[in-house]
């Protein structure tokens, strides 16, 4: 696989320096991107990056995962946020663990080749320099005028704002080329990769390598990902798309992939699939054909969830989509878990009756009437069930003296009240 030729048509090229394909082409190479290590999971705004090296190493080449521990000790040197997230060692090394497991789900860590990916953490490297020993052997190869001339340094120079350009930020770059030099001198690491606001960064790496080591390095950055409204890729009301299953629940992780638009769907379904361009032509024909099917958005999500979350969890996300959009019975809402019951139920009116009530037994009538506000009078819920308008854990009720009682908790904690199509409710035993 031409790795270049590969990033391109998937649309993952934005800057490339002269001369790396010529470099990917005369010997396996090593190349490494950084991640941010401020929590213990990685989001979907990281996949991007976390691809282009499984790309890399399906392509023959050797990748290696960076978790920046030195810069999440100093905190965030963005400006973009009042807030430092300064981290001790004990959290880093927590987070640094967690992230592994993660990517190990796109990069093969285990490999006997000799591509097989590492993970490496700057805190290991960086903890051991002095301030005068990085001015000394790191910041009198760079001059500041070459620092100024950067585009990340220009625009937040031009920023009519009291928050300024900091030391740390404006010195970021040097931390950041310290890094690849590291890798280059370490490793035999020649390429560096990452989003395209990175492309300043990494070419100070560049220089600095070229000067302190005569040697030929290379940077090759990917467009920012947006949506087709110009909108934030990966953030939604609630924040974050995590990978960590406990953050964001594999259910909610597919629906988010299953609701992207159908622009945003051709765009993603090339940058976080591994399908290939004449599978990706048929789905684009299949959802021109008949887009209210939404192939392309099934396939994604498919693609996408089995990756990170596995063949299982994608089943029951499937399975659980069908709860609220098509056909389910008593029992695919029993099993569910509860962190996947209550996401696919985020927003739907609860109430809470006493636990002691339903281990007694509750009728029907007087808990949806009576002892909740789901029914404004019992003839209007006796009305509902004559017509066969009321499901208690989507099974009908045909009784008005129906007895609720513990046995009907679903993970022994909630019901279930659908009142008509669309109206749902939950009751809760506290």
């Amino acid at each position: 696989m031409n790795f270049v030729e590969e990033l391109t048509w998937r649309g993952m090229v934005h800057d490339i320096t002269p001369g790396m394909e010529e470099q990917l082409q005369k010997e396996m190479t090593t190349a490494y991107v950084g991640i941010d290590p401020t929590a213990d999971s990685l989001h979907i705004g990281h996949l991007v990056s976390v691809m282009m090296l499984k790309h890399f190493q399906i392509a023959g080449h050797k990748p290696i995962a960076l978790v920046g521990g030195a810069t999440g000790m100093i905190g965030d040197p963005s400006g973009k946020s009042a807030e430092r997230n300064l981290l001790d060692e004990e959290t880093l090394r927590h987070n640094e663990a967690c992230l592994k497991v993660q990517l190990a789900k796109f990069l093969d860590f285990e490999s006997a080749a000799s591509n097989a990916a590492e993970l490496v953490n700057n805190y290991d490297w960086m903890k051991n320099f002095s301030f005068l020993g990085f001015i000394r052997d790191i910041g009198k190869h760079i001059t500041v005028n070459y620092m100024l001339s950067k585009d990340s340094v220009k625009k937040r120079l031009g920023e009519q704002t009291k928050v300024g350009l900091s030391f740390t930020e404006f010195t970021y770059q040097l931390v950041q080329g310290a890094d690849f030099l590291h890798l280059y001198r370490e490793k035999n690491c020649k390429l560096q990769m990452g989003g395209s606001d990175q492309w300043g960064n990494i070419t100070t790496g560049t220089e600095l390598i070229r000067r302190k080591e005569g040697g030929d390095a290379f940077a090759l950055t990917c467009p920012l990902i947006t949506k087709a409204d110009g909108g934030k890729f990966g953030k939604t009301e609630s924040g974050n798309i995590w990978l960590d299953p406990k953050l964001t629940t594999p259910y909610k992780f597919y629906q988010f992939w299953l609701n992207v638009t159908d622009a945003d769907a051709e765009k993603y379904i090339k940058i976080f699939t591994l399908l290939s361009h004449e599978e990706i032509a048929v789905l684009i024909v299949e959802q021109e054909v008949a887009p209210h099917q939404r192939a392309m958005q099934k396939r994604l999500a498919q693609e996408i969830t089995c990756m990170v979350h596995g063949e299982e969890e994608y089943g029951k996300a499937v399975d659980a989509s069908q709860i609220l959009f098509g056909k389910a019975t008593t029992e695919s809402l029993a099993s569910l878990d509860k962190a996947t019951f209550l996401s696919v139920f985020e927003g739907v009116s609860t109430f809470e009756i006493d636990r002691a009530k339903l281990e007694v037994g509750v009728s029907i009538i007087e808990l949806l009437a009576t002892e909740t506000a789901i029914f404004p009078s019992k003839g209007d819920l006796r009305r509902t069930i004559k017509g066969n308008g009321l499901s208690l854990n989507k099974a009908k009720l045909a009784g008005q003296e129906y007895l609720v009682t513990d046995a009907d908790l679903i993970n022994g904690s909630y019901l279930l009240i659908q009142k008509g199509k669309k109206s749902y409710y939950i009751v809760e035993a506290v």
